[in-house]
């Protein structure tokens, strides 16, 4: 079998299209690249819609938290302070049993026990709450002298936070949602072996890893691989921030840019 064929027949496995059956003994370097590479998309699929809907609820929790009023701030603490209080791998499993209890009462829930929808929401809640605290920070730290001008220009309320405040808040809070951005997509690894079932053996790239590995007892080849892919993940992540953060600072001379730089995040 050629290394093309095996692409034709290996390259969508993990969404169901192409060869049904997982190859068995006589493993090549290219089913590995291959296999690996598709479980790829479902990395992708979890951070980039975890981190598109995480950003807005994120911006809503720095409000919440940010708020006078206690009602408003509670909730907004508490819901931060669980999900960055508690693992990951946990709250797979947890929603992963709340979901298979609401589907034993509710049928028309079922989609929540599978990976593609329950393992998505419980990315979505986790990146929220540590973006959130994120850009609670860069919330409290917008220059009053920005906030003074805006009230000097006639600006308040929707038109004060959409103009002055949002973007300021972004573009101190960028370089440090950056890494977060990074770590949800190393964070996706964890999907398909917490609570949340591969489907017809169609799973993540750390999923087949696992499959070769299991199958050659040999991890020397399977994983880095999938640590070359995620190298080229950050990379293109790095990239993407990085042409936003230039963007959000345009306005600003060169020496006083923020600069994109990698640091670790530990949960």
């Amino acid at each position: 079998m050629s290394c093309l064929q095996t692409i034709g027949d290996y390259g969508l496995r993990s969404l169901g299209i192409g060869e049904r059956l997982l190859p068995r003994s006589d493993f090549t370097l290219c089913q590995h690249f291959t296999l690996i590479g598709s479980g790829m998309i479902w990395n992708i699929y979890f951070g980039v819609l975890a981190l598109l809907a995480g950003f807005f609820l994120a911006t809503a929790l720095a409000m919440g938290k940010n708020a006078t009023n206690p009602w408003v701030r509670k909730p907004a603490e508490w819901f931060i302070f669980v999900f960055r209080g508690s693992p990951l791998f946990i709250q797979f499993f947890l929603a992963y049993f709340l979901f298979l209890s609401l589907k034993q009462q509710i049928p028309a829930l079922s989609p929540l026990t599978s990976a593609a929808l329950g393992a998505l929401i419980v990315l979505f809640l986790n990146t929220a709450a540590y973006s959130g605290e994120i850009f609670y920070g860069a919330l409290r730290s917008v220059p009053r002298g920005d906030l003074e001008a805006a009230d000097a220009y006639g600006l308040s309320g929707w038109n004060k936070f959409r103009r002055v405040v949002w973007p300021t808040m972004l573009r101190l809070a960028w370089p440090a949602y950056t890494n977060e951005a990074i770590f949800l997509f190393h964070a996706t690894t964890l999907v398909f072996f917490s609570g949340f079932p591969a489907w017809q053996q169609r799973g993540d790239a750390l999923y087949y890893a696992n499959y070769f590995a299991d199958k050659t007892f040999n991890p020397f080849i399977p994983y880095p691989i999938v640590a070359f892919y995620f190298i080229l993940l950050t990379l293109t992540v790095i990239g993407v921030f990085g042409a936003i953060n230039r963007r959000l600072n345009r306005h600003l001379p060169q020496d006083q840019r923020a600069r994109m730089r990698m640091r670790p995040l530990l949960r």
